[in-house]
């Protein structure tokens, strides 16, 4: 039976302690993913046009966010991969979206989940999925905000 691995992205811990539940139930590895120039809190004003997030929404362009490392360590020992992170305007916050486009997810079953305070997933996973050319893609979750175990 092949490996499990939780990778994530987030922004206030939220995202981090599901990843961290869902690892720990499944006896996965965790991974992070981290932008390679790290948000700010001020980075995250939406109500401010001038603000990081605001200007990535607007721009399509500064959405490919470096990250510090884009492929896990033997990616291709896991077979099944959770990917988790916020939800920014409606989508999948972007510092996921180069995860997604460098690593291939052929023989892989991937599980998308979210935590967003009041955002649904709505088609969120499936936005992420276009991203792969790969994978078994299982349906997307939603957690709400402070989940419990």
């Amino acid at each position: 039976m092949g490996k499990t691995l939780v990778a994530y992205y987030s922004a206030t811990g939220q995202t981090e302690r599901v990843a961290r539940i869902i690892a720990e139930k499944l006896g996965a590895n965790l991974f992070e993913l981290q932008p390679a120039a790290p948000y700010s809190e001020a980075d995250f004003d939406w109500t401010n046009p001038e603000s990081r997030v605001s200007k990535e929404h607007g721009d399509e362009s500064l959405r490919d966010v470096d990250l510090v490392q884009e492929t896990p360590e033997n990616w291709e020992e896991y077979d099944t991969v959770f990917i988790g992170c916020p939800i920014w305007y409606g989508i999948f916050a972007w510092p996921v979206n180069r995860f997604m486009k460098i690593n291939s997810f052929a023989d892989k079953t991937v599980v998308p989940f979210c935590v967003s305070h009041s955002s649904p997933l709505g088609d969120s996973d499936r936005q992420l999925h276009a991203m792969t050319s790969s994978g078994d893609w299982k349906n997307g979750v939603r957690f709400a905000m402070d989940p419990s175990e």
